[in-house]
């Protein structure tokens, strides 16, 4: 039988250019310094002209550009780079959300005031901490003042619809220190928070001190009272917790996290993307000029394959469990025409006994105590 799928209407774009290299961070990132910008831009352009010629959208709903950090941008860039998403991915104002990654220390008002005039109306700040020891142990080149700064001018042009990242699970970092950090993040009454724990990826700083013995992290114990705390003080604050690591006043959920999150197509444009289109997942050349060189002789495509049947239920299962509501019974069947109880019965059968995932009216969703150990959940849909 056949997967049934629908034309993209979510757009990823990649600026992978950075003021500097995070320790912990293993993107796809180079450090700004003597890049050619402008010809990434034109490479990015050739990518997009050819990829709406070969798969037009027919809706864009959302845009996403992410880094790196795109707001390392000079404002004639960022006017440029704007410009070419319009062109190529037309889209109703009143209704995209066009989100930004942004860090506190690159986006000064005349930045802010392009990205405002370019269609930009969702912001999304790397802030991480709001302790500056813990900031500056983990290579970020902002302190606190910055964030307020950077928050309060976004605000003063009219952006009412921001997040920030933050992290738990960093070296030294304590349940005292991520208490302290929610209270200042908390007071700035933004519209959405995502919160990560720190994963120790390979190719970091991080990794090398970790395989030395030398990066002092917090016991799970420790994690676990964190995390924990997190969930308990946004919802006292009016936050949904609508996803794993996401919190939302309502109504400002992530739409376009949400796209990857129910498994949906999306265009994935820039060095190192991914995207997802006709049942298809590609990831692009990673390099900044091997990017721009494939550019020149057609799509820069690295890697394409084709994603079978079971591996399509399987990702519908383990990213569609993220979310809190969970997943329905309704969508797997438009998708893939049987039941999730046919194809997962079992599976589901365990953990429902375990306590892990209960059933709502409409599917299957994460218990509270799931939430806790949810990678365990999400690998057992694995084949």
């Amino acid at each position: 039988m056949l997967v049934t799928y629908t034309a993209p209407t979510a757009v990823y774009i990649h600026i992978p250019f950075c003021t500097n290299k995070c320790h912990y961070c293993d993107f796809n990132s180079y450090v700004l310094k003597g890049q050619p910008v402008m010809e990434y831009l034109d490479a990015l352009e050739r990518e997009m002209e050819l990829t709406v010629r070969n798969n037009p959208p027919i809706k864009v709903e959302t845009i996403f550009v992410g880094g790196g950090t795109p707001t390392v941008l000079l404002p004639d860039q960022m006017e440029r780079f704007l410009r070419m998403v319009h062109t190529y991915f037309p889209a109703d104002s009143a209704e995209v959300e066009f989100s930004m990654e942004a860090n506190p220390g690159t986006t000064d008002e005349d930045k802010l005031a392009v990205m405002k005039e370019g269609g930009v109306n969702r912001i999304s700040f790397g802030v991480q901490s709001f302790n500056n020891d813990l900031l500056a142990a983990i290579g970020r080149i902002h302190n606190t003042d910055d964030v307020h700064r950077s928050i309060a001018n976004a605000k003063k042009l009219g952006f009412d619809n921001l997040s920030i990242d933050l992290m738990f699970g960093l070296p030294k970092q304590t349940v005292d220190i991520m208490q302290a950090t929610l209270d200042e993040a908390l007071s700035l009454d933004l519209q959405h928070y995502s919160i990560y724990s720190l994963k120790v990826e390979e190719n970091t700083l991080f990794h090398t001190l970790f395989n030395k013995n030398q990066l002092p992290l917090p016991s799970e114990d420790e994690e676990v009272d964190m995390y924990e705390l997190i969930m308990k003080r946004l919802e006292a604050a009016g936050y949904k917790q609508y996803e794993i690591s996401n919190f939302a006043k309502p109504g400002r959920e992530s739409r376009h996290n949400s796209m990857y999150w129910r498994n949906r197509s999306y265009y994935g444009l820039g060095a190192g993307a991914h995207g997802y289109m006709n049942g298809q997942r590609h990831v692009n050349v990673k390099g900044i000029q091997p990017y721009i060189d494939a550019a020149k002789v057609g799509l820069p495509i690295m890697e394409q394959f084709e994603v079978t049947r079971q591996e399509a239920m399987e990702d519908f299962m383990m990213v569609g469990l993220r979310l809190l509501e969970g997943i329905r019974n309704a969508d797997f069947i438009e998708q893939f025409g049987i039941t999730i109880e046919s194809q997962f019965g079992e599976t589901l059968n365990g953990w429902l006994r375990k306590q892990l995932l209960e059933q709502t009216p409409d599917g299957y969703r994460l218990s509270k105590h799931g939430i806790l150990l949810g990678n365990e959940v999400f690998a057992s849909f694995l084949a």
